[in-house]
């Protein structure tokens, strides 16, 4: 691209675009949102991380991006992709490394990074992962199966879906980032795999992330109020 830094100004869905827009370049982000997770500060923080910037005292994290190949093309997401149904039960045939696994049944799945370990799989009851460490985190959406577990495999891994003929859902899309939906069919197949392009994310401190899941999150110690 020819940059050397972008700067954000925004919440997390800002700088997952900037990250989609300019793969590759680091990214400052500067928290305007709400959560923010994903940012090094607020807004009355600007001044002093742009001179930390320009002194050298700062660190790049480097995230893995998942790679989606689709019917309609390819996306490609920081956080997580979801496929799921409208308001009904969907049934997702679940392979990986070519080996079928099992039948989801349930809202959909969510397949994410360890980036998106705090985004919509937190939600889901996914664990929390150390963001620069490489898997993927595939999870079932509101399975109708008590017996059900989140699942994390390495980077390495393929991951195939295909929409079961089981499925009586009429609307199912795929979404990547929570982007433009993408309609998908019974039969329809999405091969997810880690890409060669990496998201890269610029914080001031080396405990970036604890301590945003204190002061974003409100992951406190235990006992910790």
């Amino acid at each position: 691209t020819g940059l050397d830094l972008i700067v954000s100004f925004g919440g997390d869905g800002t700088v997952l675009a900037a990250l989609s827009l300019f793969p590759e370049c680091p990214v400052l982000a500067v928290n305007f949102g709400n959560v923010g997770f994903l940012t090094a500060g607020d807004r009355e923080d600007l001044t002093d991380m742009l001179q930390s910037v320009l002194d050298g005292n700062y660190i790049i994290s480097e995230r893995s991006v998942l790679e989606c190949l689709h019917s309609l093309g390819t996306d490609y997401a920081v956080n997580e992709i979801v496929v799921r149904g409208a308001t009904r039960l969907i049934a997702v045939e679940l392979s990986i490394n070519g080996k079928h696994i099992r039948r989801v049944r349930g809202d959909g799945v969510i397949v994410g990074t360890a980036t998106g370990s705090t985004a919509y799989l937190l939600a889901a009851g996914s664990p929390i992962v150390i963001p620069e460490l490489r898997c993927m985190i595939i999870a079932g959406l509101n399975e109708y199966d008590f017996r059900s577990r989140h699942l994390v495999v390495t980077g390495e891994s393929k991951i195939r879906l295909v929409i079961s003929e089981q499925t009586h859902e009429k609307e199912i899309y795929l979404s990547a980032d929570g982007n433009e939906k993408v309609p998908l069919k019974i039969g329809d197949e999405i091969l997810i795999q880690e890409s060669a392009r990496q998201a890269k994310l610029v914080f001031m401190e080396k405990n970036y992330f604890f301590h945003n899941l204190s002061s974003r999150l409100s992951w406190f110690h235990s006992g910790e109020k």
